[in-house]
């Protein structure tokens, strides 16, 4: 029971086949699949079945049944509190029984609880401890297939409080730190519910993971019961899909939690379509990311990914689980989409629009100050591409681009330019003019430029893996708003914002990206109305010296907030940012990371979980919580009391 070490092993062999369950279906309808759903045998606690319901419970003795009792019904489980108003932490006297977990683990079958044992273990002294397990590891631990496959790691270490790294030195010690205490590998919705049930009933921090991407660690808490999402990979396609209340009429996909954007888009490409994701290979679509919006390479022809939504299922606080869509629950269904992940609710999966697919053509190129590029011609030639941001995404195009800081200077690096739907001709004619304008400047370079016949090759061999495990760094983000292109004045303010940034060392990572959908106006969903007035979503990272105390830490990301962040906002008032690639000590988190939505968002959280059963730092109604940290570092790696 609890066996940590078969994904010690998964880990380790970076298998990247997708283990997608792929389904034909003839139904072209969610009611259809409801049905279907409804008429499957009857709930058993082997959890064979689809769902939990009620009456299942009757099979259980009374003190079991009581662990999972549904919220609206008596039960006879002693209310457990800890000291003050905080969740159960493990040492209090009404943490759980190791016999009680035992029964928890028994009840879900198939050794589905997990207790925590920290991927990097084998490093420290004790049982753990393997050497050359330690040094593979250590080769291969920013890459984030290596993290997404285990239970409990997360990818944001700061926000895990640094404990328990890939070290040299085994004598250090390997805390959990922000690691949940135990994960639930969930395989079916039964287990979902199951656990939000146990999690509710015994007042325990409850934490939902897909594959730990989330850049404020909302993955993890100090603690928690963790619900780890990533193994739903059922996928079923429907040719034509449609229902009433929504104007959408054509080829879709259901796609379980767990599946990734390497995944869905093979899947897609299979069957000549193309559906809205995000760059990362390895991030979990129908998790945080669609539910926090999430922008895409696909933004400025088809809009966000939340966008994209149809209905959603999901088990919510009480342990029920209904669908939400156009018809049915759909106040949630508009929190869900844009409102952010681990918060409404555990969504096991979501139908998404898909789209017929289409050439792309993508180019990378670099210069950096430094030979005959002077540092004047570098910044002139910078601020001659802001310029263009206007009119490329109108044509559809989403750049990612980056100023790093090198030796001699800044480097610009594009990587890549990316142009759905364009010939090399026509990529080659965007380009042109700014090309032309760095050559003034003596600014020269060989762009690479590949033109591809389908978006997924294209995306695979033009967007780099994503680098995980960053322990000296924070980030925050800003959508920069039409406005600040409307004249030279406000567009040189945005520069020299951008320029302060890059020129004190910090890393500036930024997308062309219009999501506004021009030609058919913006659905009525909760993603942060910034989004729909931007030409630019940028961020920037400061870093310190790995080992800094938490005093310079806690120092450094302040004057990284109220600073360099700070001359970002006063560039764009009234703006917002993403909340998925955000900084955890933005201040007024409700409106910057959600807008004017947060009002009707808070209203809805406080309806579907009025008591708080789900949590996450900068998540709606989070702002009645904090996380009591012993070094004052902002993490998941402390106590969760209410404030």
């Amino acid at each position: 029971m609890f066996s940590h070490a078969k994904f010690l092993v998964v880990a380790l062999c970076f298998n990247y086949a997708s283990t997608t369950l792929i389904v034909e279906a003839e139904q072209n309808s969610p009611a259809a699949a409801a049905s279907e759903t409804a008429s499957s045998s009857s709930v058993k606690l082997d959890l064979k079945t689809s769902f939990l319901q009620e009456e299942a419970l009757s099979t259980l003795d009374d003190e079991t049944a009581a662990l999972f009792q549904f919220e609206q019904q008596s039960i006879s489980l002693k209310p457990r509190s800890a000291s003050g108003s905080c969740k159960i932490f493990p040492g209090d006297a009404a943490w759980p029984s190791n016999s009680t977990w035992s029964k928890f683990n028994d009840i879900l079958g198939n050794d589905a609880l997990i207790k925590t044992i920290p991927l990097a273990s084998p490093c420290y002294n004790g049982a753990y401890y393997n050497n050359a397990t330690c040094a593979a590891l250590t080769a291969n631990w920013t890459n984030s297939y290596l993290h997404m496959e285990d239970p409990t790691s997360m990818m944001s270490p700061v926000y895990q409080g640094l404990t328990c790294q890939v070290t040299t030195d085994p004598t250090q010690n390997c805390t959990l730190g922000a690691y949940p205490y135990y994960a639930v590998n969930v395989s079916t919705v039964a287990q979902v519910q199951l656990a939000v049930n146990f999690a509710r009933n015994a007042n325990l921090r409850l934490v939902i993971k897909n594959t730990g991407h989330d850049f404020s660690g909302k993955s993890g808490g100090a603690g928690a019961l963790s619900i780890w999402t990533h193994n739903l990979k059922e996928v079923t396609y429907f040719a034509n899909y449609s229902s009433s209340n929504s104007s959408y009429s054509g080829p879709a996909f259901k796609v379980g939690a767990g599946v990734q954007a390497f995944e869905i888009y093979e899947e897609a490409y299979k069957r000549g379509l193309v559906v809205v994701g995000g760059e990362g290979q390895t991030v979990g679509v129908m998790g945080g990311y669609i539910q926090g919006g999430g922008h895409s390479p696909l933004g400025s022809i088809y809009g966000m990914a939340a966008d994209q939504a149809l209905s959603m299922d999901v088990v919510t606080a009480d342990g029920k689980f209904l669908t939400a869509d156009f018809n049915q629950n759909t106040d949630l269904f508009w929190a869900l989409r844009g409102g952010g992940g681990s918060t409404f609710g555990v969504v096991t999966s979501v139908t998404i629009k898909a789209h017929p697919d289409m050439p792309v053509t993508a180019s990378t190129f670099s210069f950096t100050v430094g030979g005959n590029i002077t540092s004047d011609n570098f910044w002139a030639g910078f601020r001659n591409y802001l310029d263009y941001f206007p009119s490329l995404s109108a044509q559809g195009i989403y750049a990612y681009w980056f100023i790093i800081k090198t030796t001699t200077g800044p480097m610009f690096l594009m990587q890549p330019f990316w142009a759905p739907g364009k010939t090399l001709d026509e990529t080659n004619a965007l380009l042109a003019p700014w090309f032309a304008q760095l050559a003034a400047l003596n600014i020269t370079f060989t762009p690479k430029t590949v033109h591809y016949d389908s978006f997924y090759p294209g995306w695979l061999a033009s967007f780099p893996l994503e680098v995980v495990e960053k322990t000296h760094v924070a980030t925050g983000s800003r959508l920069f708003p039409k406005q600040n292109w409307s004249n030279k004045t406000a567009l040189d303010a945005t520069f020299n914002a951008l320029k302060t940034s890059a020129q004190a060392g910090l890393t500036v990572i930024g997308f062309i990206i219009d999501p506004s959908l021009k030609n058919g106006g913006n659905p009525d969903n909760s993603v942060n109305p910034a989004w729909r007035n931007t030409y630019a979503h940028i961020l920037q990272s400061i870093n310190w010296v790995d080992g800094d105390s938490a005093a310079i830490q806690l120092a450094t990301r302040q004057n990284f907030t109220f600073g360099y962040m700070q001359n970002w906002r006063d560039v764009s008032p009234g703006s917002g940012c993403y909340l998925g690639e955000s900084d955890i000590l933005e201040p007024d988190f409700q409106h910057t990371f959600y807008g004017s939505a947060y009002d009707r968002l808070l209203q809805i959280k406080k309806a579907v979980d009025p008591n708080d059963v789900f949590f996450a730092q900068t998540a709606v109604g989070s702002e009645n919580w904090q996380v009591v940290t012993a070094n004052g570092l902002p993490s998941g790696n402390g106590r969760l009391c209410r404030v």
